[in-house]
């Protein structure tokens, strides 16, 4: 029998949970060649919702290539070349001899090569002769479109962990030339490649998309709402419906909102309340799972609190107090902050650390909702 939680892979289908105008949004944007970004906290669905998207549009007859290039372990430019174009060719030709001759037809002029050698003992697709200049990486940025010519379909490309991007070396000529790569492409041209960048540290992805406005009116923000709590709750009646078992409303509503309706943790929560019983889940049980949920989480909490200095700390027990303006003088006397400069270093090193973010409303939110729960009712004990 199928696991009625499931938070160990992207889930498509019965699995997948609300976001239907997400998908409908990007299965559009997609289909009219145009770039997207999707950024959010770690497990909060990002990758679900791009392969429902494409489950969804192939469902409908509509073809189109895909290749996913995963950015989590670069950290050069030559890294993110060889990895980029390694996952495109690999997409679009299956041979040896197929991915020689795409270098030799698209990549003609550059230090890209297709090393027989490497091939065997690496599964190196493509390989560089030199260091690689602004020319190199802008037509490895043209190459999903001029695959898409030569094959005549769509090409979409989804870069996860984009935000890594930026731990390259002149990882501004790598942004520079996909702008240009974006900008030189013939809007009237059909069929179109498309990117899809997504990224789960959502300071580092707004500081490249809304601070320093790389691909400015380039690239869609596409944001991802909050699940419904009604989809939320029939999702997880219904999982435990399929094992005999029954939770009241009010229960699962309780767990969606200290959750936030984030479905990786609420799986994970109510897997292990699956587990615990036999037919009827209590309040009891939600309690032991949670236990067990914060035994699982506590030594990532501890290592995030103790890499926090002093006003850290103080800023972030500000913001589970309810506080929005910290650089009110009685604010900065009561939680020791010293100054509004202080505090201001304060929330940029609380910002690139991803403990927290700003909202539309500019109020902070700490971004991991376990996390919070565990800063407010075991760390600080604010019961």
């Amino acid at each position: 029998m199928d696991a009625p939680f499931v938070y160990d892979n992207p889930v498509t289908g019965k699995n997948f949970v609300g976001r239907k105008t997400e998908c409908t949004v990007l299965a559009n944007l997609l289909e009219a060649g145009e770039h997207v970004c999707l950024y959010d906290i770690p497990k909060s669905g990002k990758t679900s919702l791009v392969q429902q998207t494409l489950y969804n549009m192939r469902a409908a007859g509509k073809p189109f290539m895909v290749a996913y290039v995963n950015a989590f372990n670069v950290r050069t430019s030559r890294d993110f070349l060889k990895k980029f174009g390694g996952a495109v060719l690999r997409s679009a030709y299956s041979t040896p001899d197929d991915y020689a001759a795409a270098i030799g037809r698209h990549l003609e002029g550059t230090h890209f090569v297709f090393d027989a050698a490497m091939f065997a003992s690496k599964e190196d697709i493509v390989c560089m002769n030199w260091d690689p200049d602004f020319n190199d990486v802008y037509r490895m940025m043209q190459l999903p479109q001029q695959i898409a010519r030569e094959k005549e379909m769509p090409f979409y490309v989804i870069i996860k962990a984009f935000q890594n991007v930026m731990m390259a070396d002149s990882y501004e000529d790598i942004f520079n030339a996909m702008e240009k790569a974006f900008a030189d492409r013939d809007r009237m041209e059909t069929p179109k490649s498309a990117f899809i960048f997504t990224g789960s540290m959502v300071n580092a992805m707004k500081y490249i998309f809304a601070e320093k406005k790389y691909f400015y009116r380039q690239v869609n923000h596409l944001p991802l709402q909050t699940i419904d709590d009604r989809d939320a709750i029939e999702h997880v009646i219904r999982g435990f419906r399929s094992s005999g078992k029954v939770i009241e409303r009010d229960l699962a509503l309780g767990a969606c909102k200290l959750f936030r309706a984030q479905m990786w943790y609420l799986n994970q929560f109510f897997s292990i309340c699956d587990s615990m019983s036999k037919g009827y889940i209590n309040e009891a049980i939600l309690v032991d799972a949670l236990n067990a949920m914060i035994a699982v989480h506590e030594t990532r909490f501890k290592v995030l609190v103790n890499d926090l200095t002093d006003h850290q700390l103080s800023l972030v027990k500000a913001i589970l107090d309810g506080v929005v303006k910290f650089s009110a003088s009685d604010v900065i006397e009561m939680y020791r902050l010293n100054s509004s400069a202080n505090v201001r270093r304060v929330k940029d090193a609380l910002r690139k650390k991803e403990i927290m973010t700003f909202n539309e409303k500019d109020e902070p939110v700490i971004l991991d909702p376990l996390f919070e729960y565990w800063l407010r009712n075991i760390y600080f004990e604010m019961q």
